[in-house]
């Protein structure tokens, strides 16, 4: 006979077993399942990454036409990119002698390794593409304007290590295409020699020797250049972009959530009654600091919490759809195409033509004519300008608005055709006629700086621009011309640099047209 305590043991066993997966969620949920309105901000007050959002969300920020999710996009784009590179990482191996091999292995050898370097290389490229879309739909519903100044340098910031994270990844398969795609880079960050060779100033004064150095810690590509691009690439750019997107999340939730139309409110349709919860008072509670002395300052002062729902799970299950969608065109895209892998790298055998990647080609566009102005002037000035769009544009008409301000959707329509148009004719003219070399062959080498079509060009955006702040007496209308004319400009010098330059980069309406070997 079993004793009747073993039989109560195997008994309470049998219970313990079966209600392990309520015990699972009530551990994981210490407040209960979040259904209520207060379970609902205690769950996104005690989740690390939740914490981040504001307890509630505004209706008019889930609005799809609001964002079209382009942030979470990249954000999703870049877990994706660090999933599978963390994966690579278990078969990689980055010195020259073995870097090509790996990857090989990788692509044809280790089950499922196609598939995870295609899912690395579309998911940081989609990840470029959402990061510079974020960015145009912030400056074009105004979302740099205060109290959300600081907010726009960040996004600034991620845009740089964005593309500084795609390029380092770029040499890592040490094949031809990698090694002089990165030997352009690295020529474009030696450009300053061309003014300094200009003013004999090189012996005493090199910065472009010296950055030159800096990005490949040797005269030229090889071991040492490989191992820093890996480091940069697996360790370095990571934890800055992940710390820079704690701080952008983050001063979202402190300066009042995503940026909305002082009207908003009343845009919205009227709510389904069954979605009806209780009304807040209207004069918000939180209007002081401490001791009700100073008026507060943050994007909550006087603001109730009308039209708001809680962030868990409406923002929440937002972000997954995203998430999801993002996996999905992901995966679509590394089934129908495979991340390149040319022959191994031959220092001795240039590729030609040599490209850079392709969010880099609008640059080495202007660099053939000008390797200073084109990779590290223009640039630094388009850099500059962006930064200092938030202060000195202190308007507030529009804020919220797609196109809002001054000028409004005609301005940026004839912007865009401008900016489309201009670029077309110059670089037309520039294969036709050759330029200022072809012309006049000992022509000092600083004026070929000073005046080549990416300085022209630049010069023509920019008179348009303060044509238009003159024109609409509005800063903002200057600033939606100007930007919008350079983004259309990339887009042209990016298309022709992809698709109609050849070898020794002459123009070719088609690669049927390039000469055979």
């Amino acid at each position: 006979m079993v004793p009747t305590e073993e039989k109560d043991a195997l008994r309470e066993f049998a219970a313990s077993l079966k209600s392990v997966p309520t015990r699972v969620l009530e551990t994981a949920f210490r407040t209960g399942t979040p259904n209520t309105d207060r379970s609902r901000s205690t769950f996104v007050f005690g989740n690390v990454f939740l914490h981040l959002h504001s307890v509630r969300t505004h209706r008019w920020s889930l609005r799809w036409t609001t964002t079209m999710g382009l942030g979470i996009m990249s954000v999703s784009a870049f877990l994706i990119a660090l999933v599978t590179g963390v994966l690579l990482m278990f078969y990689y191996k980055p010195y020259p002698e073995a870097a090509y091999q790996s990857i090989k292995d990788i692509h044809f050898v280790v089950p499922t390794g196609r598939l995870i370097r295609n899912l690395h290389r579309w998911s940081a490229n989609i990840m470029v593409i959402a990061v510079i879309l974020h960015m145009a739909r912030a400056f074009y519903t105004a979302a740099y304007r205060r109290p959300r100044e600081y907010n726009w340098l960040i996004g600034i910031g991620l845009l740089v290590v964005t593309l500084g994270l795609s390029f380092t990844g770029y040499l890592l398969p040490w094949d031809q295409l990698a090694y002089w795609a990165i030997t352009i880079g690295a020529n474009i960050a030696q450009s300053p020699r061309e003014v300094t060779d200009a003013l004999n100033l090189t012996d005493y004064f090199d910065p472009g020797g010296m950055q030159r150095l800096l990005l490949l810690g040797s005269d030229q590509v090889g071991a040492e250049a490989l191992i820093r691009f890996h480091l940069l690439h697996v360790m370095i750019l990571p934890l800055a972009i992940a710390a820079l997107m704690g701080v952008h999340f983050w001063r979202i939730r402190k300066d009042g959530g995503m940026v909305r139309p002082a009207d908003a409110d009343a845009l919205l349709t009227a709510r389904p009654a069954e979605s009806v919860t209780p009304v807040f008072n209207e004069a918000p509670v939180k209007t002081y600091q401490l001791a009700a002395i100073v008026r507060g300052r943050s994007a909550a002062v006087g603001r109730g919490q009308e039209n708001t729902v809680p962030s868990m799970p409406h923002l929440f299950y937002a972000e997954l759809g995203v998430l999801m969608v993002t996996l999905l065109a992901c995966l679509a895209l590394s089934l129908y195409s495979d991340a390149p892998l040319k022959e191994l790298a031959n220092p001795s055998i240039p590729e030609n033509p040599a490209k850079a990647p392709w969010y880099f080609l609008g640059l080495q566009e202007m660099v053939s004519f000008s390797a200073f102005m084109g990779g590290v002037g223009i640039p630094a000035i388009v850099l500059i300008g962006l930064a200092l769009i938030p202060y000195l544009d202190r308007e507030t008409e529009g804020t919220g608005k797609w196109f809002g301000g001054p000028g409004g959707w005609p301005l940026v329509r004839f912007s865009a055709l401008l900016g489309l148009g201009v670029p077309i004719i110059l670089e037309a003219a520039v294969i036709r006629f050759g330029w200022l070399r072809e012309w006049f062959p000992h022509i000092p080498q600083l004026i070929i700086t000073a005046i080549n079509p990416g300085t022209i060009l630049t010069l023509i955006y920019a008179l348009f621009s303060m044509w238009c702040i003159r024109r609409y007496q509005s800063t903002r209308a200057g600033a939606l011309a100007l930007f919008t004319c350079f983004l259309a400009g990339f887009i042209v010098l990016t298309i022709i640099g992809t698709y109609f330059r050849g070898p020794n980069w002459v123009f070719y309406w088609s690669p049927s047209d390039w000469p055979k070997h």
